[in-house]
């Protein structure tokens, strides 16, 4: 699998599992304290995944994968040796 670059300004966050629900990357990115804030800011348009809007608190991210919230922006990668 291909993962895209770094662009600067992004934080890598990696996840060790094939993918993460985007709800529970939030947390991990430590952007949000509980997934009900997780929540209410992805039901509430405010959260970018691969520069779209995504209204899906179960929106399954990959290695590669962009998040953007808050002025943030993340790139998922992948941490397993």
């Amino acid at each position: 699998m291909k993962v895209k670059l770094r662009r600067a300004g992004e934080t890598p966050i990696a996840i060790s599992t094939p993918f993460i629900k985007l709800e529970s990357f939030l947390k991990l990115a430590n952007v949000v304290e509980s997934g009900g804030m997780a929540k209410n800011f992805i039901l509430d348009e405010q959260v970018l995944v691969n520069g779209e809007i995504c209204t899906m608190r179960g929106k399954k991210l990959r290695p590669g994968d962009r998040v953007a919230f808050d002025g943030a922006s993340f790139l998922v990668t992948d941490g397993n040796p």
